[in-house]
């Protein structure tokens, strides 16, 4: 490949990956044209992005972004994984593809979070964290709780004190 060629690539990949702070590198070597077109597929409607890269094309790409540390010492064919709400969504993902006996190649080789590089292990570890959704739905909980919890004992001895109102006014008509 000319070095033409190979800057054009390498700025491809600089757009296509301009603005990703978070991403993971996985192995898809070895899964055949009809499963990569499935899973690719599936990907997109989950809003994550695959791009198969020649590691020393994204290193040149990444150079001075986030994701530069990723591909330092990167070796073989990998993969770039983007995308999703957050990078616990996309490593959940990733994990399950991982675990997924129809796609037995696939591999999470590591990532990067937050400007951290992240081993394949990590990656599945991460993977166990609640996602944000999950957060914000316990961190809501947690929120709402207290106020139920005042509210009803506020309204508790009102509506004690109208129910026994009731019963007198009862008794007083018989």
């Amino acid at each position: 490949m000319s070095k033409y060629v190979k800057d054009l690539v390498a700025k491809h990949y600089a757009q296509r990956l301009e603005g990703v702070d978070d991403a993971l590198v996985v192995n898809v070597i070895g899964l055949d044209a009809n499963k990569s077109v499935v899973l690719r597929k599936e990907l997109r409607e989950k809003n994550i992005q695959l791009l198969v890269v020649k590691n020393s094309l994204a290193k040149r790409a990444t150079e001075g972004t986030p994701l530069a540390p990723v591909f330092e010492g990167a070796e073989g064919t990998l993969a770039i994984m983007w995308g999703s709400e957050d990078v616990i969504s996309l490593a959940k993902q990733a994990a399950s593809l991982h675990n997924d006996k129809e796609y037995e190649a696939f591999e999470a080789c590591g990532g990067v979070m937050d400007g951290e590089v992240l081993s394949a292990d990590r990656v599945l570890e991460i993977s166990k964290w609640p996602s944000r959704e999950e957060q914000l739905s316990l961190l809501v909980g947690q929120i709402l709780g207290p106020g139920a919890n005042l509210c009803s004992q506020l309204v508790g001895p009102g509506r004690s004190l109208a129910s026994q109102v009731k019963q007198v006014e009862e008794k007083s008509q018989e």
